[in-house]
């Protein structure tokens, strides 16, 4: 298979939102702060500086996660769902997706959801060795997802 044939007609970034940036900077000065106050310069400075590295590698892990899909698959962080095992694919709105993923959940689903993306796509595994029932993927763009989805299903 080539690498055109995988290339992703639809691609999304479930990073986090710039008021977390703004939340992790804060705890970074607060850390700061607490150490310059008991503590001699070099000491507040090194600690600000490793709570900031923490804080801003736990962002970009947490918010590196991809929702992709190709003509082969569909990706969700680490997990790919090939293609012909996508059943029904439902755009969920904000109420909808809490509901999938709180109180109507099943344990058996996939999910890939962010408290800051408030939407979703419900989508149906078809294949009968999978235990899993559905994914729940959030998405800043669900209808986009849907019809890369769509699109792609139709052309297998």
């Amino acid at each position: 298979m080539t690498r055109e044939a995988d290339a992703p007609s639809y691609r999304e970034h479930l990073s986090v939102p710039a008021s977390w940036w703004l939340a992790g900077a804060g705890l970074a000065l607060i850390v700061w702060w607490i150490f310059v106050l008991a503590t001699p310069m070099w000491v507040a400075v090194l600690a600000g500086v490793v709570a900031a590295g923490a804080v801003a590698a736990g962002l970009v892990q947490y918010g590196g996660a991809a929702v992709e899909v190709s003509n082969v698959h569909l990706r969700a962080g680490a997990a790919r769902l090939p293609l012909v095992y996508c059943g029904e694919v439902t755009v969920l709105d904000a109420a909808q997706t809490r509901a999938l993923h709180g109180p109507e959940a099943d344990a058996r689903a996939f999910f890939l959801v962010r408290p800051y993306i408030a939407t979703a796509v419900r989508v149906e595994v078809t294949d009968p060795r999978d235990p899993t029932p559905y994914w729940l993927i959030g998405s800043r763009h669900p209808y986009e997802l849907a019809d890369a989805l769509g699109a792609r299903r139709a052309r297998g």
